[in-house]
C-alpha cells in the first residue's frame, strides 16, 4: 500500500490510532521484557556471588578446623 503523504501514512486510512497504538504497546512490552530480564539476571549474579562467597567461607572454616585438630 502506498501513501500520498506522511499525513496519510500516519492516518493509515482512518485506522492510524489502532495501528500506532498496537506498535507502541508491542514496543513497550518488549522494552519491559528486556528490563525484567536484565533485572532478573542481576539478581541471579548477586545470588551466585553470595553463594560462592559462602562456599569459600565454609571451606576455609573446615580447613582451619582440621588444622586446629591436628595441632591438638
Amino acid at each position: 500500500m502506498q501513501f500520498d503523504s506522511w499525513q496519510a501514512f500516519i492516518n493509515m486510512g482512518g485506522y492510524g490510532i489502532y495501528v500506532w497504538s498496537s506498535f507502541a504497546g508491542t514496543f513497550l512490552c518488549l522494552g519491559l521484557l528486556a528490563l525484567e530480564a536484565t533485572w532478573r539476571r542481576s539478581i541471579l549474579v548477586r545470588e551466585a556471588t553470595k553463594q560462592a562467597a559462602r562456599a569459600e567461607r565454609i571451606l576455609r572454616a573446615r580447613a582451619a578446623k582440621k588444622q586446629a585438630a591436628r595441632k591438638n
